[in-house]
């Protein structure tokens, strides 16, 4: 059994040892659900493109980015 804490903006880490057993990586979209009055939450099928940082990104680019990551690229 592993422990996190919740932070004051009520965030969790998820401990190295499940991250490896269920393969989680960075940008992976998780789902969270009460079942039994339980936290569970599950690895998604669902992919969400990361936007690449540092400067010189175009409002342009960005907003490419977001339609494409929601399904609705020009």
């Amino acid at each position: 059994m592993s422990l996190t804490k919740v932070t004051r903006n009520y965030q969790i880490t998820i401990p190295s040892d499940i991250r490896k057993k269920l393969g989680i990586k960075v940008g992976d979209v998780l789902v969270v659900d009460v079942e039994d009055g339980k936290i569970v939450i599950k690895k998604s099928d669902l992919e969400l493109p990361l936007l690449p940082g540092g400067k010189g990104l175009t409002v342009e680019e960005i907003e490419k980015k977001v339609l494409k990551g929601i399904g609705e690229e020009e």
